[in-house]
């Protein structure tokens, strides 16, 4: 399906689908949705030496960036290793007028982004020192046979239900808690009631948090 760039509200860029009228971030702000959802409600409540995050899925790369940004502010006596799922890739035109690195004053993270979209799927980079990148090319729905690490950290940023529903029902939250360690977390910014049933159904313990701009409400997770 046709992709198209469009500005959100915090001056970042998003793709548009016309086809599903569904855009890959919020239009309220790609980045601040991207850092308040899985920076504030995510990386920045894990306190383990070893990071293992799983993102389903890697889409315009943005979840990656604002991790590594974050990253670089710490004093980095942990190693990340960070495992991104995605079956339709973006092209290079996108990447480059996407443009993330422009969002951010750290001149690092213009080799930065483009090395994520450089390196190979299927293989684990040291994108930075500390920090593993993994892009696997693959549905979803695949993840029962990929080999991972137990995952601490997951960012489950699926198209929303409206246009994907399967996405949010139990068999693929199933599939992604198999690979969680106890206490993991699991970040998303769906608050929707279905979704939360489902996890407290896989005993995860369930807070509802406040939401990125132009959203009441968030779902964390923590598998119990």
């Amino acid at each position: 399906m046709k992709r198209e760039i469009k500005t959100t509200n915090d001056g970042s860029k998003t793709l548009f689908i016309r086809e599903l009228n569904e855009n890959y971030h919020s239009h309220h702000g790609a980045l601040q949705e991207a850092e308040h959802v899985f920076i504030k409600n995510g990386l920045n409540l894990i306190n383990d030496c070893e990071i293992n995050i799983l993102e389903l899925g890697f889409g315009t790369g943005l979840n990656v960036l604002v991790t590594i940004n974050e990253y670089l502010k710490t004093d980095k006596n942990h190693d990340t290793h960070y495992f991104t799922l995605e079956k339709y890739p973006i092209n290079t035109s996108e990447i480059e007028n996407l443009a993330y690195f422009e969002l951010f004053d750290n001149p690092e993270l213009k080799n930065i982004y483009q090395k994520i979209h450089q390196i190979e799927w299927e293989k684990s980079v040291e994108i930075i020192k500390g920090f593993n990148l993994h892009k696997i090319q693959c549905d979803f729905f695949e993840l029962k046979n990929i080999d991972l690490p137990k995952i601490n950290l997951v960012y489950y940023d699926c198209f929303g239900a409206r246009v994907q529903p399967d996405l949010w029902e139990k068999p693929l939250f199933e599939m992604v808690s198999d690979k969680m360690s106890v206490n993991g977390l699991l970040t998303t910014y769906s608050s929707k009631g279905s979704v939360r049933r489902i996890l407290e159904e896989l005993h995860f313990k369930v807070e509802k948090k406040q939401g990125p701009p132009g959203k009441r409400e968030m779902i964390n997770a923590t598998k119990l």
